[in-house]
This record gives C-alpha cells, structure tokens and sequence, in this order.
C-alpha cells in the first residue's frame, strides 16, 4: 500500500478512535481536524498524526487544512441534536458534506469517504436522522466524478471497544434497579464490527474499483433490541430484566428521555428503529473478509462485572455497592 497523506474528520470519534491508528499503521500521514485539540492528546503519542483545531464549517479553513492531503474521510455523525426540529442533523450530515466537497475541489484532493448509514433515504427515511444521512449521501456522491472520486459505507449500527451499543446499555443495566424497561425491543439490527468497517474504509483508499459506489455493511446475524440487550446484561453479569415496552410507553420513554443529560434515547431515534438495520445481502465479498459476529468479539471487552472495574465503578456511583 502507498503512503499518504490523509484528513480525517471525525477522527475522535467511536469509528475514528479505531480508523485513524489502522491507518497509521499503515504507515500514512494522518491530520485529525477538532474543534478542541487539548481533549484528544492520545492521538499525538502516534508520530504520524496530527490533531489540528478547525472550524469544519468554514470552506476556505477547510480548504487550508486540505492542502497537500491526497483523500478525506468524513466520520461525522450524531444520533441525536439539541433541538428536535432536524436542524442539529441537518448542519452535521448535510451542510459538513456540501462544505467537504467544495474544500476537496478548492485544495485538489481527489479522494473521499463518507460516512453513511444503512437505509439513509433523503426522501422517506422516517427520521431526520435517515433523512439527512441520505442527502448528505447524495450531494457528495452527486460530485462524484474525474476530480473527484467518491465512496460511501452505509453500516448499521456499529459495535467494538467504546461503543455506544453494548458499552451504553451495559452502563444503564448496571444503573438499574433490577427492571430494565426497554423501548423498541422488537427493532432488529443487523450490528457490524468496528474492525470490519475500518477494514473497508482502509481498502477502498487505494482501490479504484469502489469509486462511485455504495456499500451496505452488515454483521453475520440478525438480533432483536430485545436480544441485544438481554445479551448485554449476561456478558456484563447483570441479573436484570428486561422488560419490552409497547408502542405507546415507547413513545413516552423517548419524550422522557429526551430531557436526560446525554439524551440517551429520543423520539427521532424511536422513528429510525419503524425501519430494519438488515441488509439484503451479504457483506461485500470485495473487502475480503467475513465479518466478526457479536459472540467472537463482545466478550472480550464487555465480560463480567467481577473482571470489569467499570462496572463496579457505576455501581458505587447508583450506591448498590
């Protein structure tokens, strides 16, 4: 693989924590854009990474921080904004794609890779968070093209060290008294390892043959919320139990929820679960690689509580001992 020169936005990030030291591994040069530099001092330990303070959203800004890059990456994503008007979705995953392409074309860089999601659809995804996944989507691969070659990976939700899947929920059982009240337990998910994406996003830099395209990334097995969850709390030793809400405690649960710090939960995220996380086929045999399933990899970072501090941590701070 050729050495270069790489900007990654996102890059601290869940994707990012683990794309950015593949990448340097590899032996490319990798610059981090943040808007708070001092937070992410790990990154530094790596000699080929920098970690530069820009503001994403100003186009000539962008632009200087381009220069002399051969491709971007664009991790950026939220699960949910401040508001629930769609405005916080819209500025992150569609107005950072538009101001990316016109920094790309303005610093020269031939390369980009964006970060979707699985069944994004601008026009009927039934949240704002599908539906301004999809038009981001489409205006970067819309300049697709000779100065521009464009990839995009549509995953469903991603799991590994540090994520917000079995490391969240496995952090709310352990705060819950014994009952774990769950909304869309019947939701289904078809969840990908964080190394399989990353796999994927190192490849297609330097394979031609996945310009222009879109790919949807998938796990070995299907689960229910349902299962995930009840699977979380065996691997974490958690004697809980959990209890699926129906459509209309649901829908209370994510207005409650909204109003948590964090915003753990909310209506928009209830709206994205009415449509599968599934793909419908199998991983892309281009990457070469079958993917991890949940069992070859949770274990290993979730595990028991009487091996897991974290988890004994939580629990003296809910005062259960």
């Amino acid at each position: 693989m050729s050495t270069q020169t790489l900007c990654v936005l996102g890059g601290t990030g869940f994707v990012g924590r683990h794309l950015v030291p593949r990448l340097h591994d590899a032996g490319h040069h990798v610059r981090v854009l943040s808007h708070r530099r001092e937070r992410h001092r790990e990154l530094l330990v790596l000699p080929r990474v920098t970690v530069d303070e820009v503001d994403v959203y100003d186009s000539a800004a962008l632009a200087a921080a381009l220069a002399g890059c051969d491709a971007a990456i664009n991790l950026v994503g939220i699960l949910n904004e401040r508001g629930s008007d769609g405005s916080g979705f819209e500025r992150a995953h569609v107005t950072l794609p538009g101001v990316l392409v016109e920094a790309c074309r303005q610093a020269g860089v031939g390369r980009l890779l964006q970060m979707s999601a699985l069944h994004a659809d601008a026009e009927h995804g039934p949240s704002h968070y599908l539906r301004s996944k999809g038009r981001g989507e489409a205006l970067v691969h819309a300049a697709h093209g000779p100065g521009l070659a464009v990839t995009s990976f549509r995953p469903s939700v991603i799991f590994g060290p540090g994520d917000g899947l079995f490391s969240r929920f496995a952090g709310l059982l352990a705060l819950s008294p014994g009952v774990f009240p769950l909304a869309c337990a019947k939701a289904r998910f078809a969840p990908v390892y964080v190394g399989d994406v990353v796999h994927c996003f190192a490849q297609a830099l330097t394979d031609p043959a996945t310009h222009g395209q879109r790919y949807d990334l998938c796990g070995p097995e299907v689960w229910t919320l349902h299962q995930l969850v009840e699977y979380t709390a065996e691997q974490a030793g958690l004697d809980r139990w959990v209890v699926p809400l129906g459509e209309d405690l649901s829908r209370l649960q994510a207005r409650v929820m909204e109003w948590v710090p964090g915003k753990p939960f909310s209506r928009d995220n209830l709206r994205s679960t009415t449509v599968d996380s599934t793909c419908s086929g199998p991983f892309p045999e281009l990457f070469g690689i079958v993917p991890r399933s949940i069992e070859q990899v949770v274990p290993g970072y979730l595990g028991p509580r009487q091996k897991n501090p974290r988890y004994h941590r939580l629990r003296r701070v809910a005062g259960r001992g």
